[in-house]
């Protein structure tokens, strides 16, 4: 036998005209009274504050970013997407006009008959049934002709565009009016819950946050399906009224399946929910199901439609569990963003670590005569005098004044190669230091989840510019070390008298003491790497400047140097900081999100909507199935 599977019809009712512009405030369905409006809708309405609090958390939603990979982002950035669509299509709209007729959101599985059952409630095929998924094409909306207002005028979802035809396009809303309908209650045929199309689960969930009311239409063979249990619980979460249909259940099986899908509803906290049962059976020439088979939801749903308290009811509970869900549901985003936060510090904090390592290296490389090795060691010793010199020094310090005059005023010293030997061993450091904390902090970041996702190739090694830079910097420093040998020594008559030679000679003498230990006091090691040199440049300096003199010409320049190199490394630790900072949520995001979350449930409380004084729906008529 031919069984009421959606079969290919084509829709034939009367369409609406295109969208248009809002209703004036105040304006009312035609034929409708203001006694006619469910309780709770005419002018004073406690629910003053509630639409201005919404406003604040849509607002502070939509500021909230999670662009760090991390687990718990895509399923943040899915619940503020989420979020931001029921307050733009279903919260604010519906607060604003809670008089507005009931929406009824069909929902269900692939296959499950949700358009045919549509067409046979309204006895008109307004909805296209077929049997090739997915079907991709856009929701209908079916109300009474006198209701058409409410909805063509787009504050309820309003991201959908409304046509009155058949559509393609799953961003519009097809709406059509149906005589059969009674005022006050709406249709939405939403796509299928469990569609391979990812666009139509999306919709289909949207819609389904829209609803005052879910009627989800399941099937005796895929009632126990994984996907639909997912989204009633979510339903339940949120506090949304749902309604039940077990459909095309063979009729031998009626009791088991019934009682059985009954049993699943009470354990998850559904067991209000009222069920529908329809047994297997033909369809007619135009599509739809016997009328005896639908009458049972059709009178549920007229009486439903006459009673403007029940309606209210259903409308309250679920605007009322939708805002309460929203604390929760915004507590979470905040959390969320609060670990991107502490995310991007905790890369921010590898990468700084990385160069302050690096910092250390060469603060650590100018105190333990490092830079005294090799060319600059043999190039100050040339400089200074022979291997004699060094030895004789100490005892002959007395007497040694007028002989380093003459020799540094009389005749020209290899300055040069020595300046340039520092140059180059200064520049070396500098750059393994640098590759080494680009090495670090790109390991540091491939290591975490969302630092991965923010390298680029080029950051595990140093700017392409940075051998030029560092000779910069070098050059610029022994420049600065010359203008501080000028300065300090103004007043002092040999450096008056010896001009530019004896600057340029004193100003590497310093540079020699800055590569060796603060106190200029030579251990085993700095002796065999030629560190103790260091003590024959100091016993120079104090010979022309004095003791305390010297030491503040090594401090000021070592500073200078370090200030310096901290300057280059910030630079290139820079180029991880400003993948982070462009990926960091607001500072003040994760405190908006809270704040306007409070704000919400603070005027939910005083609205009123809350009800606690039993079922708002009507009873199943015991004559039709249970």
């Amino acid at each position: 036998m031919t069984t009421h599977g959606d079969s290919a019809t084509h829709p034939g009712a009367p369409a609406v005209a295109a969208r248009t512009g809002p209703a004036a405030e105040g304006d009312l369905p035609a034929g409708t009274t203001e006694a006619d409006l469910p309780a709770g809708t005419a002018e004073g309405l406690p629910t003053q504050g509630l639409p201005a609090a919404l406003a604040g958390l849509r607002a502070a939603i939509g500021a909230a970013r999670f662009p760090l990979t991390l687990p718990s982002a895509e399923p943040a950035r899915r619940a503020a997407a989420g979020l931001s669509h029921q307050l733009d299509d279903y919260l604010l709209p519906r607060l604003t006009r809670l008089d507005a007729p009931l929406l009824v959101v069909v929902g269900g599985s692939t296959g499950a008959g949700k358009s045919t059952l549509v067409n046979s409630l309204v006895q008109a095929r307004v909805s296209a049934a077929g049997v090739l998924r997915p079907t991709t094409r856009s929701p209908v909306l079916v109300c009474n002709p006198a209701d058409a207002a409410w909805f063509r005028q787009g504050d309820l979802l309003p991201g959908l565009t409304r046509t009155n035809e058949p559509s393609d396009d799953p961003g519009t809303l097809h709406l059509v009016t149906a005589p059969a309908l009674p005022a006050g209650l709406a249709f939405l045929d939403a796509p299928d819950i469990d569609s391979v199309v990812d666009a139509n689960r999306a919709l289909a969930g949207q819609l389904l946050a829209a609803a005052d009311l879910w009627l989800f239409v399941t099937t005796a063979a895929r009632y126990a399906d994984a996907v639909p249990w997912e989204l009633l619980r979510g339903a339940r979460a949120r506090g949304t009224v749902i309604a039940m249909v077990l459909d095309r259940v063979p009729p031998e099986a009626a009791d088991e399946i019934s009682a059985h899908l009954s049993e699943m509803l009470a354990a998850q906290d559904l067991g209000a929910a009222p069920l529908f049962v329809l047994p297997e059976t033909w369809v007619d020439g135009q599509g739809l199901l016997p009328e005896r088979v639908t009458a049972p939801l059709s009178a549920w749903f007229a009486r439903l439609a006459a009673d403007a308290e029940a309606r209210s009811a259903v409308v309250r509970q679920t605007l009322d569990g939708a805002l309460a869900a929203l604390h929760p549901a915004v507590t979470g985003l905040a959390d969320a963003a609060d670990e991107q936060v502490a995310a991007a510090d905790a890369l921010d904090e590898r990468v700084r670590a990385a160069y302050r390592g690096a910092e250390r290296t060469v603060d650590q490389g100018l105190r333990d005569g490092r830079l005294l090795r090799g060319e600059v060691l043999a190039r100050w010793q040339e400089f200074v005098g022979t291997g004699e010199f060094f030895r004789t020094l100490e005892a002959r310090i007395g007497r040694l004044r007028d002989r380093v005059v003459a020799a540094v005023t009389g005749r020209p010293a290899p300055a040069a190669e020595l300046r340039t030997a520092i140059e180059s061993q200064l520049v070396t450091l500098l750059r393994g230091v640098a590759a080494e904390a680009a090495e670090n902090a790109y390991t540091g970041w491939k290591a975490h989840p969302a630092g991965v996702e923010l390298l680029a190739p080029e950051l595990a090694h140093p700017s392409d510019d940075l051998p030029e830079r560092a000779e910069r910097l070098v050059r610029d420093w022994q420049r600065g070390v010359l203008e501080l040998v000028r300065v300090e020594g103004g007043d002092r008559r040999f450096v008056a008298r010896t001009a530019a030679y004896a600057v340029n000679a004193t100003g590497l003498a310093v540079m020699i003491a800055v590569f060796a230990s603060t106190a200029f006091i030579p251990t085993g090691l700095e002796v065999a790497t030629g560190a103790g040199t260091a003590v024959a440049g100091q016993a120079v300096l104090q010979a022309i400047f004095g003791d305390q003199a010297v030491r503040n010409l090594a401090n000021k320049a070592r500073k200078d140097l370090l200030d310096r190199i901290g300057t280059l490394l910030a630079e290139e630790a820079a180029r991880f900081l400003a993948r982070t900072e462009s990926a960091r949520p607001a500072a003040e995001t994760t405190g908006e999100l809270r704040r306007a979350a409070n704000e919400v449930e603070k005027a939910r409380h005083r609205s009123g909507l809350t009800r606690t004084d039993g079922p708002v729906l009507p009873a199943v008529d015991q004559g039709g199935p249970r």
